[in-house]
């Protein structure tokens, strides 16, 4: 067993490009760390460089207690499962399993009992005579897991191995591999696009944005408390509604466009929030903290509603998505260090746009579109961040102390 240690590390390309910049991060024995970015991020190179697939530009990895900079990928006790499964179609099941213990040198009998025991781990033993062509998308990367832990690595390195399987195979194999990994008990490495994937399957979570880490924490520690306006618009689905809104001069109230939200307590007395007294602020709400206040007697409370066109409604069983437009400057969080899409935003900036807000509501709600709607706000549930840095100010209460 061992821990993954990533000290200041820092990957430039030949042409002057820098994939990650001073990245400092740990894995420890046993735990699940997921590196979660959009594209083009530094996440997969990261992987690549703790892999020794990419030169280190600055820093130092280590695994356990050895520097791994300078060893070779075989020499440094890892196994890598990658997207496409890498499985050789010509080799049965079992001959892709222990294709690696072979190389070794290892004797038969030893071979068919680890082969044998990773496949009833994996669920693979009836298929272990079949070629990879026979098998299902979910059965092959099994295969490729299985490939990887015959090995008996020190640590797992998994660079998005559900990304080509159907959406309900993925939801299926998140929870396969991370019942295999706690059950192996190694250091795994694991890198995706998809922030659902991540939150579901990590232990910790780190969030990459432009080669720079925004936050590592637990996901729900993510998601209560993102440090930055990129991991709070990233971070959930529905995103993070986002609104440029004006904090009172004494912080009792907060202007969202034409609407006045109170604040709580918790909020107006922090010192965070001094400085911006009487200034613009970010306020974020999340969709699940508003509420059709025609639903509840709270929802008639002054100061503690929005009120918005629906524009659109999904009705998905257990809930309601409305979509709704509110007479206010809505924001999106923007990648951190590089310019972004089309529009040429660069880092800080924020986007003005006449979007939409979104709203989880319970499946009750009879809104329509086209009403005007009247949305209860969990006011203890704001957040609010600087609109120059991007920097949290102000985080929510503690659910546990929430009041009604």
């Amino acid at each position: 067993m061992a821990t993954i240690e990533i000290e200041h590390v820092t990957k430039v390309y030949p042409n002057g490009a820098e994939a990650v910049s001073d990245l400092s991060l740990d894995v420890a024995d046993g735990e699940f760390m997921v590196l979660v970015g959009p594209s083009g991020c530094g996440k997969t190179t990261t992987l690549r460089m703790v892999a020794g697939l990419e030169d280190v530009t600055e820093g130092t990895i280590r695994v356990g207690e050895r520097v791994v900079n300078d060893l070779s990928p075989r020499d440094r006790d890892m196994a890598m499962v990658f997207q496409n499964y890498a499985l050789y179609p010509h080799m049965t099941v079992a001959e892709n399993i222990g294709f690696a213990l072979s190389l070794r040198k290892l004797g038969k009998e030893e071979i068919r009992a680890k082969v044998e025991g990773a496949a009833r781990i994996l669920g693979l033993t009836e298929h272990l005579r079949r070629k990879p062509g026979q098998l299902s998308g979910g059965q092959r990367q099994r295969v490729a897991m299985g490939r990887a832990i015959v090995r008996e690595p020190a640590v797992f390195l998994m660079d998005e191995p559900l990304s080509n399987l159907d959406a309900k195979l993925r939801v299926q194999m998140r929870a396969e591999i991370s019942r295999i990994q706690r059950r192996l008990g190694v250091a795994t490495l694991y890198v995706t696009h998809d922030q659902i994937e991540a939150m579901t399957m990590g232990d910790r979570v780190a969030v990459l944005s432009a080669g720079t880490l925004q936050q590592c924490a637990a996901p729900q520690t993510l998601y209560d408390a993102p440090a930055n306006l990129f991991v709070a618009a990233f971070i959930g689905s529905p995103a993070m509604n986002l609104y440029r809104a004006t904090v009172d001069s004494d912080a009792a109230g907060l202007h969202v466009g034409d609407q006045t939200l109170d604040l709580p307590s918790h909020t107006r007395e922090r010192d965070e929030l001094r400085p911006f007294r009487g200034k613009d602020v970010i306020v974020g709400i999340r969709p699940e903290d508003l509420g059709d206040a025609a639903l509840g007697d709270d929802g008639e409370r002054d100061g503690r509603q929005l009120v918005g066109s629906v524009e659109l409604v999904e009705a998905l069983g257990s809930e309601k998505l409305v979509h709704f437009r509110l007479e206010a400057e809505h924001v999106r969080g923007v990648d951190v260090g590089a310019a972004q899409d089309a529009e040429g935003l660069e880092a800080g900036e924020i986007a003005a746009v006449n979007v939409n807000g979104v709203a989880r509501v319970a499946p009750a709600s009879v809104l329509r579109v086209g009403e005007q709607a009247r949305f209860t706000v969990g006011a203890e549930r704001l957040h609010l961040f600087d609109p120059s840095s991007g920097n949290a100010l102000v985080g929510p209460a503690p659910r546990r102390e929430l009041v009604s």
